[in-house]
């Protein structure tokens, strides 16, 4: 019987020593990974269930009509005043010349019932001249009736006398009161004048409304840039037919801050507090730490704010953890946060406070 002697070589002493050499490096390394990740753990609170956001805001038309003219592209950027979009507004500027002429029309009867108040009142001053002459006339057949019917008791005047006289009385009487009449008359043409004319002077300031707003809508025909922006989706073509409050696009305003809203677990929250730094890492940009600060903690969970938020009151109730939006303020330069975008996944480290 032959035995095998084994042969353990140099080469076979090396390749030992550089694998114990690695395994050993390998377990400190765990080792230390292991120590940094229980320290973070133990100081920092961490979710990746977090997105960049800003202000997007829609476009929306506030006149309707065809669309002439479109002076942006999908993700360009646009500076405030900048002309967007152009609507055709020869309708509007014809409704706009019909409230003039229709406002130019009741300023010239303004000007014709004033010129008839001015005439009603001559007229008027012109009747009441008649007033005097009948009072007097009426006073003279008055004391001619006064004396007749004396001279007719003492038997010194006839029956006919007194009744000439008397119809002579009736007849300045029913004149004196025509005088008068006829100069109400002439008072009330005036005052009614004057009532249309205030008719007509609530309908200059109606049509006065109208013309501004037909102004107003005429601008709404040019949409301009409301701030600094950049436009995102675009939603219209050149000749469509739009209606008033129509989304036409979406733009994301440059000036505004970023932000981030990091949903933490209920678990989490606890030792968060407004102001403390946070540590913030996109996933388009890993390794790169982006500085932020707590604005605020939302007042209730995320599923609270949901369209049909749970009811735990129907019998099936399961715990489920709930996330609370945290919202990040990002402190760095506006240059340096330029490439984070609305909807970016990001990480994001907050130190634990100790309370």
């Amino acid at each position: 019987m032959t035995t095998k002697k084994n042969t353990y070589t140099v080469t076979d002493q090396i390749i030992t020593k550089i694998t114990g050499w690695i395994a050993g490096i390998i377990a400190i390394a765990l080792f230390i990974w292991g120590i940094i990740s229980v320290w973070e753990l133990y100081h920092y609170e961490e979710t990746n269930d977090a997105q960049i956001q800003e202000y997007i805001n829609p476009v929306i038309s506030r006149a309707g009509g065809f669309i002439v003219k479109i002076n942006f592209e999908e993700n360009q950027l646009v500076k405030k005043g900048d002309t967007l979009i152009v609507i055709d507004n020869r309708e509007y500027q014809l409704q706009q010349q019909q409230t003039s002429a229709a406002l130019l029309n009741a300023e010239a009867q303004l000007k014709v019932l004033q010129s008839n108040i001015h005439t009603l009142n001559d007229v008027a001053l012109v009747s009441r001249a008649p007033i005097a002459a009948a009072k007097a006339k009426l006073l003279k057949q008055q004391q001619e009736y006064d004396r007749y019917t004396k001279l007719f008791e003492a038997e010194s005047a006839t029956r006919q006398q007194l009744e000439n006289c008397k119809a002579n009385l009736d007849v300045a009487t029913a004149d004196y009161r025509a005088a008068q009449n006829n100069y109400s008359a002439s008072l009330s043409k005036v005052e009614d004048i004057k009532t249309q004319q205030q008719v007509t002077k609530a309908d200059i300031k109606r049509l006065q409304a109208v013309s501004a707003r037909s102004t107003l809508d005429i601008t709404y025909t040019v949409i301009t840039a409301p701030y600094n922006c950049r436009i995102g989706r675009r939603t219209i073509e050149k000749g469509q037919m739009i209606d008033a409050g129509q989304v036409l696009a979406y733009i994301i305003n440059k000036e505004s801050d970023k932000w981030v809203i990091a949903n933490f677990k209920e678990t989490q929250v606890a030792q968060m507090c407004v102001g403390e730094s946070a540590d913030i890492e996109a996933d388009a940009y890993p390794g790169k730490i982006f500085k932020g600060k707590i604005v605020s903690l939302s007042p209730a969970t995320g599923s609270s704010f949901s369209l049909s938020p749970p009811d735990n009151a129907t019998g099936n109730y399961v715990k489920i953890v709930q996330r609370v939006p945290v919202r990040i303020k990002l402190t760095d330069n506006k240059v340096d946060i330029d490439g984070l975008v609305a909807g970016m996944n990001v990480n994001v480290n907050i130190k634990k406070t100790v309370r």
